[in-house]
């Protein structure tokens, strides 16, 4: 295995460019990923005595940066500035240690990766669900997410169990092709 070293003299020359490109795929807002990718070198001088050398300097940073959007949709996003960046989704505690920073000291464990991952799918299914006809998010939601029944959501919406099913069954192939051109692109 390689061992690496940090040279932080040549992080904006080497890794700038790739990652903004990383993060405005991400953020979509230039100045917001310009300063997240700041906020990711300054974390990294900070945390550089903390670096094992067991991951390339990129994928260090590419960890690094990955928090900080995390951090970002926390605060914008959601009520009380936090967003669901549960460990695996869970919405019942907000008990100390449910959050993915709380939980994970090292940036290079596969836990802490499955959980970025899992959050960033997340978000592109939440996206992806933003862009699909008002009536079809509104009874894949209440259907698929928050589990209601069926008989409920054809009396809260007056529409007839034939008809909810016809909505979700092309709510998720709009979400299916929304998420083979937005998350699974190789």
């Amino acid at each position: 295995m390689t061992e690496h070293v940090l040279d932080p003299e040549k992080w904006v020359d080497s890794y700038a460019d790739y990652l903004f490109n990383y993060t405005i795929g991400r953020v979509n807002d230039v100045e917001v990923a310009k300063d997240l990718v700041q906020e990711t070198f300054l974390a990294g001088l900070k945390s550089a005595k903390n670096y094992k050398g067991d991951a390339a300097e990129r994928t260090w940073l590419i960890a690094i940066l990955k928090r900080k959007v995390i951090d970002h949709y926390r605060r914008s996003n959601s009520k009380k500035g936090r967003a669901e960046v549960r460990m695996d989704y869970s919405a019942h505690t907000d008990a100390e240690g449910d959050w993915l920073e709380e939980r994970v000291a090292d940036p290079f464990s596969s836990f802490e990766n499955d959980a970025i991952e899992n959050e960033e799918l997340g978000q592109a299914i939440h996206s992806c669900i933003a862009k699909l006809p008002k009536k079809q998010a509104l009874v894949f939601t209440m259907k698929t997410i928050q589990g209601m029944d069926t008989k409920t959501i054809c009396n809260e919406l007056d529409i007839n169990p034939s008809n909810l099913w016809v909505m979700i069954h092309r709510a998720r192939t709009g979400l299916m092709d929304c998420l083979n051109q937005n998350w699974f692109k190789p």
